[in-house]
């Protein structure tokens, strides 16, 4: 087995595990709720499906470019700053983010970066919704920005035509970022 075609399944696995967590936190949460456990039992022969039969990836594995990831604590700066600074709130935050972000092609129509930059910001935007009960800090949120970042670089080319990758990177930042946290501090 070539080591593209071990980092694709090493990190599907991955996302497969954090997800699989999320949902087990949300049934340990609401044990007394009997229409929790019927939907996560759902939702996660739906998740097994989808990564059994769904096109996940292109034949030919991709890197995104560390230039285009930097991009990624700038729209999480942003984002929690609006968000938790100025009180507006996660999906204003991000939507303001979102929205500025997708400006920035204009700037030159012909730049191929430009027009690469908008998802990472978005990507931060999510980041950045987080409450501060999840991140404390400004130091969190770069924190988590940078383990998305190395995400988004490895997963480029994977989950190609499936909605919500952005969310999904966002999510495993910063659950990686709060074990870490919670192991250290």
């Amino acid at each position: 087995m070539n080591w593209k075609k071990t980092i694709r399944i090493s990190f599907v696995l991955f996302l497969l595990i954090i997800q699989s967590l999320f949902l087990i936190a949300i049934l340990l949460e609401h044990q007394r709720t009997t229409f929790i456990p019927i939907f996560v039992i759902f939702i996660s022969i739906a998740l097994t499906i989808t990564y059994l039969r769904a096109p996940l990836h292109h034949e030919e594995h991709t890197y995104e470019h560390i230039f285009v990831a930097l991009w990624i604590p700038v729209g999480a700066l942003c984002s929690y700053y609006i968000n938790n600074i100025l009180h507006l709130g996660p999906v204003m935050a991000a939507g303001m983010v979102g929205t500025s972000a997708s400006f920035l092609p204009n700037l030159n129509k012909r730049s191929h970066y430009l027009k690469q930059l908008p998802p990472a910001f978005y990507c931060g935007a999510f980041i950045g919704m987080s409450s501060t009960k999840v991140a404390s800090s400004m130091l969190f949120i770069l924190a988590a920005s940078i383990f998305t970042g190395m995400l988004m670089i490895l997963s480029k080319s994977l989950f190609s035509g499936l909605g919500g990758k952005l969310g999904v990177l966002a999510f495993a930042g910063v659950t990686i970022t709060s074990l870490i946290f919670f192991l250290i501090f």
